[in-house]
């Protein structure tokens, strides 16, 4: 095996001691050095490949320099999207950062959380799943500094970053009434993730305060693990009502995607027979011939927020806990604005 090169090897090369050559390639003190010795230092050491020690800098400096991100689903273009974002934003503060998807299983996450923790990662940024409450509380007993995105819970007091999910509903729903529309479905989920509770509560209270009492009939709850075929069916039971639904709020892109792609099948126009609006929306959403309105969720906020959030923790540990609600952007398309299309009843 080929030997590892070190600092004390560039500096005897270039002819310069060994904290001259670690100045320079750590970036300190460069300003006080001649710029052609601090250009042959950097020559040499590319020359001999030479790779930063991390064990050897974490040692002297107690940190990793990485973070760990847990994620609903990695696949899901919500959640890769704001991997992105945390990943660009850490980058620019020197830090790398590992991820994986917890699938919402309480277990796995678990699992996540240890295997980073056994990596000595300096801190984590999770959304978490229902049940990693006592989780999380754990990792507070441990001083583990950790910063939660897009989901929180009321009683645990713990910093984190999420928009404002029962406003987003409202206005939704608040949308929807101002088009004309009455009768308005609820597709969500079987969950108790205090964010799509939020989202039904804004949908129900919406309902109520423009004098139309929310319906069990109307509301379809899915399984987080749900089939296409699932979304199918809910859509068939909601238009197969005595008084049809007239309009659909998905509360996440995953379900918007597969219900569009089934309204495209069915004998009815969007938005004339039927409005939609969806929480978010992936790139399929293009495809569909009516242009999805949509609550648009500041990722790109959220995720510098987070990572700026967990890092003034690192470096201030006793920074008192703080939650930073953002607000969304309801974003209009055709899919939801039939005055536009001339019915006007």
């Amino acid at each position: 095996m080929q030997k590892r090169v070190c600092l004390k090897d560039i500096a005897q090369k270039v002819g310069v001691s060994t904290a001259l050559v670690s100045y320079v390639l750590n970036n300190q003190k460069v300003d006080r050095i001649r710029k052609e010795v601090a250009q042959k230092i950097k020559d040499t050491a590319r020359e001999l490949n030479y790779r930063t020690n991390h064990i050897a800098k974490s040692l002297k400096t107690n940190k990793t320099f990485t973070i760990g991100l847990i994620v609903a689903d990695i696949s899901n273009s919500f959640s890769s999207s704001l991997a992105r974002i945390i990943e660009d934003e850490a980058e620019k503060n020197d830090y790398t950062v590992i991820f994986g998807s917890s699938d919402e299983n309480g277990q796995k996450c678990a699992k996540l959380i240890q295997v980073f923790l056994n990596h000595q990662v300096d801190g984590l940024i999770i959304a978490p799943p229902f049940d990693a409450a006592d989780q999380l509380r754990s990792l507070q007993q441990q001083n583990v500094p950790f910063v939660l995105i897009d989901r929180f819970f009321p009683g645990l007091e713990a910093p984190f970053v999420a928009i404002d999910n029962y406003r987003a509903a409202f206005s939704a729903v608040e949308h929807l009434l101002a088009n004309g529309y009455r009768r308005i479905g609820f597709v969500g989920f079987d969950s108790p993730l205090n964010h799509l509770q939020e989202r039904g509560r804004g949908y129900r209270d919406a309902l109520r305060q423009h004098g139309l009492p929310p319906e069990a009939r109307q509301i379809k709850s899915l399984p987080l693990s749900f089939t296409h075929r699932q979304v199918e069916q809910a859509i068939d039971e909601l238009l197969a009502l005595p008084e049809p639904v007239d309009a659909l709020l998905f509360v996440s892109n995953l379900l918007s995607t597969h219900g569009l792609k089934y309204l495209n099948t069915l004998d009815l126009s969007v938005p004339a027979d039927l409005g939609v609006v969806s929480f978010d929306q992936s790139d399929a959403a293009d495809l569909f011939y009516a242009p999805l309105t949509h609550i648009h969720q500041p990722l790109r906020e959220m995720g510098r927020q987070a990572t700026q959030m967990l890092l003034e923790s690192l470096g201030s540990p006793k920074a008192p806990a703080r939650g930073v609600f953002m607000e969304a952007e309801l974003v209009m398309g055709k899919s939801s604005r039939r005055y536009e299309v001339g019915n006007t009843k």
